[in-house]
């Protein structure tokens, strides 16, 4: 973990007010004084004014490759629910959702502090899909898909124009989304509005984070480097 990040963890301050105090020279590992971008490793001592300095607690943070059918609730009494599916011995929550009848990349946490940056659409953070439909698309479908479709969102019951997103073609029922919002059922909502219906829909990507190595239905914890990037660009 970078100091900045290390530091911002222990709740003393944000990454930026840490940096200051690193350039100020007030921060030391291992009894050496710090460097800007300096790397946090396990078993290392970090002080700041000459006071050691530890994090609250042991953030966890998790990507799943959801299979079909496993419903993004931290409620534990239904059924398929995604917390008794990974039965991951701490609290944690999944970082927005992916409907029962989707699967791919859901990120898991119990770092509450990051949810809302992830999830903010302003923040303009990129979750791509591959989305196959029942029926063979053509190229003014993927136009009036990239343009903005005005659908219905039930979560503050009115119409929206969605944003403008990039959409290509993969194959005659196939094609790949790039949204930097996450409306209710959004991409199905604006398959519909043209006549289509969604048949599998799979997320691949969250901002730079892909599917790699994961395989259907397992997880991983992020490295330390994931979350890096992560958190520098919320």
């Amino acid at each position: 973990m970078r100091l900045n990040n290390y530091i911002s963890s222990t709740g003393m301050c944000s990454r930026r007010e840490a940096d200051k105090l690193i350039q100020q020279g007030k921060v030391s590992i291992n009894g050496k004084i710090a460097k800007i971008g300096q790397p946090v490793e396990v078993n290392d001592i970090v002080k700041v004014n000459g006071k050691r300095i530890t994090p609250k607690k042991n953030n966890v943070y998790i990507a799943l490759n959801k299979p079909v059918g496993i419903t993004c609730t931290t409620e534990r009494h239904v059924k398929g629910n995604i917390i008794d599916y990974i039965n991951y011995p701490e609290r944690i929550f999944p970082i927005g959702r992916l409907d029962k009848p989707s699967e791919g990349l859901i990120l898991l946490t119990n770092d509450g502090s990051i949810v809302n940056k992830i999830l903010r659409s302003e923040n303009n953070h990129e979750k791509e899909y591959v989305v196959t439909v029942d029926k063979n698309i053509n190229q003014k479908f993927i136009e009036k898909m990239s343009s903005g479709v005005k659908i219905f969102n039930p979560v503050n019951n009115k119409w929206v124009i969605t944003k403008k997103c990039h959409v290509s073609k993969i194959n005659d029922r196939t094609f790949k989304i790039i949204l930097s919002q996450g409306l209710n059922r959004q991409i199905r909502r604006m398959c519909e509005v043209f006549g289509y219906n969604v048949v599998k829909l799979k997320r691949v990507r969250i901002m730079d984070l892909t599917l790699k190595g994961i395989p259907t239905g397992k997880w991983r914890k992020l490295t330390s480097k994931e979350m890096d990037n992560i958190l520098q660009k919320l």
